[in-house]
């Protein structure tokens, strides 16, 4: 989160998932000081937990972002996002080794179930399995590669097995005897060797949809690494019409609910009822905050008509009725300064070992 208007979104995703975990829960959160402070006003709000709760918040000064982007070598991006969008592709380095697995989920979403259920599907995942996401093979958009094909809205990450991958390249990693990475090889297949940028840069030409555009290229290039999540857990108002589901009949039985949604044909999806557990309200452009869209005023809007009593209600929803006085649980926050990317860390404990080597 690297805005205030990140921050509030992201204050109410936050909040949901306190609000339904019926688990302990930690939250790393990757953020500038603008964002920390509207996070931490909030946050401070709880003071008796139902369930013991740290946040960590990750302080990393932009040019340290870009810097890992230039030793990469040649990734780019022009999505919105800009260059904090791509420190997705390196939460496996930020986050310190003794976190292993993540859930990664975009600030304009909250959910309205449970957390613990999701986090109970990396137990399903194959031993080889690093990334699980929402797949679209029904989707296609040539001009974007077929990124849309994914959605990288909400990952399950291993982040040990993408650190044993090596997932990204690095200046770092180019010396006699050192392993590949894996993701050059992938983006060079679907995107062709990079090309000159000016400068002495070079870059990959055609990447679409930010970070997407490359997890896409990844996925394609070792699909073994990869599997599917349910589009329970990815209701988007992007592309996908939200499935067309929504608020309301609440007597709506299975058979009522594969019958009025959308998008599932030819998917992993095709033939059961989607059953949303966490709603993404993405595209809604022209705003900072998902929630100051005008369509929601709307009444005729479709989108507005399903789920903006859902949208009032966790918004609204105020911090300090999460406090349960009977619980003994605590509210721990820390703060990690100018955090270093592994691929650092790893060139500085070489450079130890060999000065460690010297006579």
């Amino acid at each position: 989160m690297f805005s205030e208007g990140s921050a509030a979104e992201g204050a109410v995703l936050i909040k949901s998932i306190i609000l339904y975990s019926s688990s302990p829960l930690e939250f790393h959160i990757i953020c500038d000081q603008t964002a920390q402070d509207y996070l931490e006003k909030r946050i401070s709000l709880l003071k008796h937990p139902q369930h013991d709760i740290l946040v960590r918040f990750y302080r990393i000064p932009h040019e340290s972002m870009v810097a890992r982007i230039d030793r990469e070598g040649a990734i780019n991006t022009d999505h919105a996002a800009g260059v904090p969008g791509l420190m997705k592709l390196f939460i496996h380095e930020i986050l310190p080794a003794t976190v292993r697995r993540a859930i990664f989920v975009d600030t304009d979403a909250f959910f309205i179930s449970d957390p613990t259920q999701l986090w109970a599907h990396f137990r399903a995942l194959r031993p080889e399995t690093a990334i699980s996401l929402p797949s679209h093979p029904d989707q296609s958009e040539p001009e974007w590669h077929n990124a849309n094909r994914i959605c990288s809205c909400i990952m399950l990450l291993d982040l040990d097995r993408l650190r044993a991958l090596r997932l990204m390249d690095s200046s770092h990693y180019h010396l006699p005897g050192e392993a590949p990475a894996l993701a050059p090889a992938a983006f060079t297949a679907m995107f062709g060797a990079p090309v000159e940028a000016g400068g002495g840069r070079v870059r990959y030409d055609g990447v679409k949809l930010g970070d997407q555009g490359y997890w896409w290229a990844i996925i394609s290039h070792r699909p073994d690494i990869f599997q599917h999540l349910s589009y329970d857990w990815e209701i988007s108002s992007c592309l996908m019409d939200m499935y067309m589901k929504g608020l309301g009949n609440d007597d709506a039985d299975d058979a009522h609910e594969q019958f009025v949604q959308v998008h599932t044909d030819s998917t992993p999806e095709q033939g059961r009822a989607v059953l949303p557990k966490m709603l993404h309200f993405n595209c809604l452009d022209g705003v900072d905050r998902y929630y100051d869209w005008p369509g929601w005023s709307d009444p005729n809007d479709g989108l507005a008509q399903r789920w903006l009593p859902a949208v009032r209600y966790h918004v609204g929803y105020k911090w300090l009725w999460l406090n349960q006085p009977e619980s003994n649980a605590t509210l721990t926050m820390q703060t990690l300064h100018d955090v270093k990317f592994a691929d650092e860390e790893y060139a500085l404990e070489r450079e130890r070992a060999r000065n460690a080597a010297e006579p």
